[in-house]
């Protein structure tokens, strides 16, 4: 079982390795949903023991992207090539919350010779059976999904049938609110071999003059070894 972990910082991408994760997803801006990381990270995730993929997201917000946005991907995605990064992950909406055939066939085009993931716009599709033929035949490796749910144990239903739809075509990797205390009812999925999670914790910051100015926040949450190490105990419990 692949336990994927994604981090934005360096210190998450150090916590995450201590703990035991598998792979890495390596972003900014967690809090946000994951956006690109920057190119200091980048760099310092070149040297990682685990695979490390990383997310070409250009903004927050939605997925459907204007031509400038699409250009900022494929720039994105040559610099994680050119640092020897192990994959990318992606995704693009239609405003409908269809796949964009189109974006995301020109993205993967970029992309030849990295690993792809396909992200949680596809937790927006209308119909989940269309979206994993079209991630199929794009070449991604697997799909992050939570079943279309706001968590991943919230959304076992759909989970069970996207993945016995998806069959071997296609790795389905459960991800959002999944922790030790119920990994094992997604494990209970037959057909899943990779999960995703955070592993984090939030950290309280006292008021402090940078927090009055606006740059920080009251929390903010933080990758944590121990949490990594946990979620893989349990996992291996499991088998």
């Amino acid at each position: 079982m692949i336990l994927e972990v994604c981090v934005d910082d360096a210190d998450g991408l150090d916590a995450a390795v201590e703990g035991g994760a598998d792979r890495i997803e390596l972003c900014s801006a967690l809090a946000l949903g994951g956006l690109t990381p920057s190119p200091g990270l980048v760099k310092q995730a070149v040297d990682c023991p685990v695979p490390v993929y990383a997310m070409i997201r250009p903004r927050p917000g939605d997925f459907v992207y204007s031509d400038a946005a699409v250009g900022t991907m494929m720039n994105d995605i040559d610099y994680i090539r050119h640092h020897g990064l192990d994959g990318v992950v992606f995704g693009a909406s239609l405003p409908d919350g269809r796949l964009d055939a189109g974006v995301l066939a020109a993205l993967s085009a970029r992309a030849q010779g990295l690993g792809r993931t396909l992200h949680r716009a596809f937790d927006l599709v209308p119909e989940f059976d269309k979206a994993v033929n079209l991630a199929v035949e794009l070449g991604f490796e697997r799909i992050l999904t939570s079943g279309g749910a706001p968590a991943a144990p919230k959304g076992l239903a759909a989970l069970h049938a996207i993945t016995a739809y998806a069959g071997d075509r296609i790795a389905i990797m459960p991800g959002a609110g999944i922790n030790a205390a119920n990994v094992g009812e997604v494990l209970g999925i037959e057909g899943i071999s990779e999960i995703h999670a955070s592993c984090s914790m939030e950290v309280k910051a006292p008021g402090s003059p940078a927090q009055k100015l606006g740059f920080e926040t009251p929390g903010r949450r933080v990758t944590s070894a121990e949490i990594v190490k946990n979620l893989k105990h349990a996992i291996a419990s499991l088998k």
